[in-house]
């Protein structure tokens, strides 16, 4: 690790990891429509089916800024699904924290990469954002696009200013569990990783 400078192939394993996770967001946010107490279950269903694609990425980080670079990834694509800029301080402040753990630890520490993973899935949180800040023209345009009344009082009763910080804490604790769960199904290439 002399050349700390991120490579053709450092970009292109982000691409392809980030295309991952944000498909594993997208087809949990299409169960979202099924019910709204299953939008805030996002915290505890992203951080665990995540794991297994996520726990893969940090067996080929080598560098600092792999993380970051996923995080502005994803906070443009949130941007662009619709999501608007809300969440994105949150999303690359989790992914800045979640590179400079793993660096703490080398690269090499799991011990690293489960509080990383931890934090990283913090930008989970940024789906509820518009749901928080623009409450109002935000139920306007659910009920707009056909959603029923009763969907918006159950999506704004699980998700609001009292719940946001126990949904983080359940991101956090789920990221963790997740990673276990990650390494298990990953573990050979944890060994070949020299992750420990």
């Amino acid at each position: 690790m002399n050349d700390n400078k991120l490579k053709a192939k450092d970009f292109i394993t982000v691409g392809i990891f980030t295309a991952i996770i944000f498909a594993v967001e997208f087809l949990c946010g299409m169960l979202g429509l099924i019910h709204p107490y299953i939008v805030a279950s996002y915290v505890i269903m992203i951080p665990l089916v995540g794991a297994i694609p996520m726990m893969l990425f940090y067996t080929k980080i080598e560098k600092f800024g792999m993380l970051t670079l996923m995080s502005i990834l994803i906070a443009i694509i949130m941007f662009v699904a619709g999501m608007g800029w809300l969440g994105a301080p949150l999303i690359i402040i989790s992914g800045v924290v979640a590179d400079l753990i793993a660096k703490k630890g080398g690269y090499k520490s799991f011990k690293s990469t489960v509080i990383s993973y931890g934090v990283f899935c913090l930008w989970i949180c940024a789906n509820y954002f518009p749901v928080i800040v623009t409450a109002k023209s935000y139920r306007q345009s659910l009920l707009d696009g056909g959603y029923s009344a009763e969907y918006c009082d159950n999506l704004f009763r699980a998700i609001n200013s009292k719940t946001i910080a126990f949904l983080l804490i359940l991101c956090f604790v789920f990221g963790m569990i997740g990673a276990f769960l990650g390494k298990a199904v990953v573990k050979k290439h944890f060994e070949k990783a020299g992750i420990v």
